[in-house]
């Protein structure tokens, strides 16, 4: 009875208060922790954390911390707790179930996915050695170009993987295999793949808030996009300009062919945040790995016979990578958008709202890397790959019972309803003559957000 007289209360509207830099205080379980002079330690990032202040994070924080981080929470408890501090009845069963989930040590089993994935990963990089150095057939080299896309594939979800939790016994090698599969072996950096993407899992399908969406002036998945709004995770306008009215108005048309060459805006970006003033994690182990890529590859290419196969295997290994390209859009770009940061009271529901997942059989969940369970990867993001399918019909029990949508298409449903979106978009974007009016009436009778 004494220890409760001795706590001081702050009510949430207090909280929210604390939510800029400097100033940054959050919520767990009831309980207040100021964070301001940690965000910059925070291994998931700042963007994580600012677009989370002021309220409570307790689901958020469940879903991306093993049970070892709440032992680094009481240094940065500031002795306040939340008077008016409120669970929903959605939150409620979500914590059970990640409750039950490690209790049953299913974060903790990993299975073999990693193993094989890189031994698969290692056969077809040998494979493209021996069509590219020892065959002189132009069918061997289309056929190594081919495989050169797969790997990259397969290589990506290992990256992805040991990004999300760690799959080796040690977090140096851990730390490694990113480098390896990321930085080594795609050319893109595990560190601008964190810093995205960690920002799109918290605040999913938030129009400014999600760099996933934020694709002006190529592709715009809502009629919002055309007031040009400023990007909170870049910190700049996206700009509606007559360019991009232009090329919305045929991304419909344009989104495969753009699929197929979009593994060159990956090779922008990563040089683009390694070579900033921003604070990188692991600078110079990025630039390494990105400096092999660049010399491995390179040279690859350079024992092709002419200048004409060399453009087509370097194409065609793109274009293959566009199979991957597609699939991170098909799990978010018709699913519901909302403006604004992610509110830590609602988290589920904007998981639920903000993805789809794509069926197919079992034996094919190698080839989707198992994110075809978007939804449950989204709530479940350090649950290895090899368990999603196991929770499955648990997530959509839940979702059907707090009326919460759980959507699974087929890969051509999914395709149908993508393009759908960016077509009505794209309408919308060829009215020259009185677009603010129409446009907003467009989204308000269409609006899947």
């Amino acid at each position: 009875m004494a220890d409760q007289t001795k706590k001081r209360y702050v009510t949430s509207e207090d909280l929210k208060k604390h939510n800029k830099p400097g100033d940054l205080w959050i919520s767990i379980q009831g309980k207040v922790y100021d964070v301001s002079d940690w965000v910059k330690s925070h291994p998931g990032g700042e963007a994580a954390i600012l677009n989370l202040a002021g309220q409570d994070v307790t689901d958020a924080f469940i879903a991306y911390h093993p049970g070892t981080a709440w032992h680094h929470l009481e240094k940065l408890h500031n002795g306040y707790h939340v008077r008016d501090f409120h669970v929903s009845d959605v939150s409620r069963d979500y914590r059970r179930l990640a409750a039950e989930f490690s209790k049953r040590g299913l974060f903790d089993k990993k299975g073999h996915v990693t193993l094989y994935t890189l031994t698969c990963v290692g056969v077809m990089l040998a494979a493209v050695l021996y069509g590219v150095l020892a065959c002189t057939s132009i069918w061997a080299h289309l056929i190594s170009a081919v495989l050169l896309g797969l790997l990259w594939i397969q290589s990506a979800y290992v990256g992805h993987d040991s990004g999300h939790y760690t799959v080796t016994s040690t977090k140096p090698c851990n730390k490694l295999i990113q480098l390896l599969s990321g930085n080594c072996l795609t050319g893109i950096s595990i560190a601008w793949w964190k810093w995205t993407h960690n920002a799109h899992h918290l605040a999913c399908n938030s129009l400014d808030h999600d760099p996933d969406l934020q694709h002006i002036p190529i592709f715009a998945v809502s009629t919002k996009f055309f007031n040009s709004m400023t990007s909170r995770f870049y910190g700049r306008k996206l700009t509606f300009d007559p360019l991009a009215r232009f090329l919305i108005s045929y991304q419909h048309w344009t989104f495969y062919p753009v699929m197929c060459v979009g593994r060159i805006n990956l090779f922008i970006q990563t040089f683009l945040l390694l070579f900033s003033k921003r604070h990188v994690p692991d600078r110079a182990l990025n630039i390494a790995g990105i400096l092999v890529f660049w010399t491995w590859f390179p040279l690859l290419v350079s024992f092709l016979p002419n200048w004409q196969e060399r453009f087509i295997f370097v194409f065609v290994s793109f274009a293959v990578t566009a199979i991957q390209h597609v699939q991170f859009c098909l799990n978010h770009f018709a699913a519901d958008v909302y403006t604004g940061p992610p509110n830590g009271n609602d988290w589920f529901e904007k998981q639920t709202a903000g993805t789809l997942d794509i069926s197919c059989r079992s034996y094919m969940d190698w080839f989707f890397g198992g994110l075809q369970f978007q939804l449950e990867h989204h709530l479940f993001p350090r649950l290895p790959r090899c368990h999603l399918r196991t929770v499955s019909p648990v997530v959509k029990e839940l979702c059907k019972k707090h009326n919460l949508p759980y959507r699974s298409l087929s890969w051509w449903e999914a395709n149908v309803w993508t393009i759908r979106t960016l077509k009505n978009a794209a309408i919308q974007a060829r009215d020259v003559t009185n677009p603010m009016l129409k446009n907003l009436l467009w989204e308000a009778v269409n609006t899947h957000g």
